[in-house]
């Protein structure tokens, strides 16, 4: 829920710069043992499991009055989006569906205080779209078409394969990482049987053949 969003975030606060967020007490052993994992070593064997690509966006947060949030800041009257491979179904009763975000990550803060998102599910085509969305800053939608989702009013991007609109239902932490799960509150998908999915494989986006 929304109020759940804000309260979490007006408890944490919004996150730091990524040079001073805390490291998160994720570890197992001792300071002096060597890590079980090597990050690098991660990121390598975890990349060669292909996803689907995504752009989750929300629109400008506003307050009670329907005005302008002022705690949104700079951009507080801006959508905001960013492109997301960690998007997965949760539940089907009720319906429920989760994208994962870094703690660090200066959009998830606009999402939250929004109170709701929507999940733009990639075609094939859409790749330098990805690209514009995986930078941090600048406007994002500039030139990017899109009109407001039926329920939430997120950016609804056109052309995308599908698209799930949402309010945030909760918010977990994972690591170094947050867990957003929504609840779904209206979906549709292209009625084209043959739009290709958008992948990401091993650092590099490509699409499915069979």
């Amino acid at each position: 829920m929304a109020a759940t969003a804000v309260r979490y975030l007006r408890a944490v606060g919004a996150p730091p710069a990524p040079a001073s967020l805390p490291r998160p007490p994720l570890r197992a052993v001792r300071e002096d043992e060597r890590a079980p994992v090597d990050g690098g070593e991660f990121r390598r064997v975890l990349g060669h499991f292909a996803s689907g690509v995504t752009v989750v966006t929300a629109p400008a947060a506003q307050d009670a009055e329907g005005t302008e949030d002022a705690e949104a800041g700079a951009d507080g009257g801006a959508p905001a989006g960013f492109a997301c491979q960690s998007f997965a179904s949760l539940s089907l009763d009720p319906p429920l569906v989760s994208f994962m975000v870094a703690r660090t990550s200066t959009t998830w803060p606009r999402i939250a205080r929004a109170g709701v998102f929507c999940v733009n599910i990639l075609t094939a085509g859409q790749g330098e779209l990805c690209r514009g969305f995986a930078v941090s800053g600048g406007d994002k939608f500039a030139g990017v078409a899109h009109t407001p989702s039926p329920v939430t009013g997120s950016p609804l991007l056109e052309g995308v394969a599908a698209w799930i609109d949402c309010e945030i239902h909760a918010v977990h932490t994972g690591g170094d990482h947050l867990i957003v799960v929504g609840r779904v509150r209206a979906l549709d998908a292209a009625r084209d049987d043959e739009v290709a999915p958008l992948l990401f494989h091993r650092g590099t986006l490509g699409t499915f053949s069979s």
